[in-house]
């Protein structure tokens, strides 16, 4: 199991990243939302949903989530 976040802020096109907490694209540390220990980047795409409503996984640590 990996551990996500998702950025508070929004990216150009409305969505809210998730991200691996060990990717090199990380938001600032402020603007990081806890999602916990997930079994996959799509489980964590559901718990981000459950605070945002439109979400995306990052192009660079969670690729086959990456939609936009």
């Amino acid at each position: 199991m990996e551990r996500y976040c998702v950025n508070e802020n929004s990216d150009e096109h409305g969505y809210h990243e998730v991200h691996k907490v060990t990717c090199d694209h990380l938001p600032e540390a402020q603007n990081q939302y806890d999602l916990g220990y997930c079994s996959s980047c799509h489980a964590a795409l559901v718990k981000a949903e459950q605070r945002f409503s439109h979400v995306d996984g990052c192009y660079f640590c969670c690729y086959e989530c990456h939609k936009h």
